[in-house]
């Protein structure tokens, strides 16, 4: 049985079409389209229902120490109130899950990851799984505050990675200044019995609804990886290029000894991004051919509804670098496209 979070009969309403997604019947797209969602939140706003990722509640005051030695990023960078980008790794360093920590106070962390892998981030770092009880909007776009202005004067002025209580069209909110698209912009919980009466407010001050297939073009136009993409058990930060998020001066945490050791041998790959000249996109799975031969893959591709042609990240080995400016081509589906190694983000973020 699949999932559905507070907000499905509300995506029914207004057009939504439905699909599986990490266990939840989560809305694709709504009849505008997904490149429109996308280029509405490039421009102006949009809000997303990111209900299927998990809460796991984290409190006590041993709850610090016990996310300290379960996560790879280092808490004692910032304090209540914050927020911070994270990652549970296995013994070899690759990632289980990546993961944003909202500090609330002294002793309480909601802890938030991938929709899939919640039960195995319970086991990590114990707690207490609230996914159920909340529901979680995520405001996203250039005029994501100016909207928020009308219904949300508080909440518009939480920053970037604040963590903060505020009232939302009335209703009690918990807010933070993260996202996943690239663009400024806030996630609002609250309680499920608030949920519709929040949305239908967002949706008054001008905000407009998008799915998640805009969800995943905007990220990578901003160059974020998706876990089971550019992240997973048998791919490192090091390797995806998240070096900063290991915290190397911490004692220990599960994973750091193979850290250690990949970074002082150098990784064997990295991540890189590409582009191509054409509309048509790379996919995952697609070899990345250096001069005839297989130098690595494509982890995500699409098109780019900002650039208007495709993009693609890789893992590309180590032996033979491709730096940027290099040619490449992307076998998709036995048909070569010419592509070139570009900076990353493709897209970035809109004044």
């Amino acid at each position: 049985m699949l999932r559905r979070t507070a907000l499905f009969d509300a995506h029914v309403a207004l057009g939504a079409r439905m699909v599986e997604f990490g266990g939840f019947e989560m809305p694709l797209s709504y009849p505008s389209g997904t490149v429109s969602e996308h280029l509405s939140c490039r421009g102006d706003a949009v809000v997303f229902d990111v209900s299927h990722l998990g809460t796991v509640r984290v409190s006590g005051h041993d709850a610090r120490a016990t996310l300290d030695l379960s996560l790879c990023n280092d808490l004692t960078k910032i304090a209540p109130g914050r927020a911070q980008y994270t990652q549970l790794l296995n013994d070899d360093g690759g990632v289980l899950d990546d993961i944003i920590v909202w500090w609330v106070s002294t002793h309480r962390f909601d802890v938030m990851p991938n929709a899939s892998n919640t039960e195995r981030v319970l086991a990590a770092v114990g707690g207490e799984d609230v996914t159920a009880r909340r529901t979680v909007l995520a405001v996203q776009g250039p005029n994501a505050r100016r909207r928020l202005l009308q219904i949300a004067p508080d909440a518009a002025g939480i920053g970037r990675f604040r963590v903060a209580a505020a009232s939302v069209a009335g209703r009690e909110a918990l807010v933070a200044g993260t996202g996943y698209t690239g663009e400024d912009g806030l996630e609002i919980a609250v309680d499920n019995a608030d949920a519709e009466h929040v949305l239908a407010a967002l949706l008054d001050a001008g905000v407009l609804p998008a799915g998640l297939g805009a969800r995943d073009t905007l990220r990578l136009e901003a160059g974020l990886p998706l876990h089971g993409h550019e992240l997973s058990e048998t791919i490192t930060p090091i390797e995806a290029g998240l070096g900063w998020v290991v915290g190397w001066d911490k004692a220990q945490f599960r994973g750091k000894d193979a850290l250690v050791a990949q970074r002082a041998a150098g990784p064997s790959r990295v991540l890189r991004g590409f582009e191509t000249s054409t509309r048509q996109p790379p996919r995952d799975g697609a070899e990345v051919i250096l001069d005839d031969e297989v130098a690595g893959v494509v982890t995500s591709g699409n098109f780019s509804p900002v650039l208007g042609h495709g993009i693609a990240l890789g893992l590309v080995g180590t032996s033979r670098p491709i730096e940027v400016g290099r040619r490449v081509q992307l076998n998709v589906r036995d048909r070569r496209l010419e592509a070139t190694c570009v900076p990353v983000p493709f897209v970035k973020k809109q004044a």
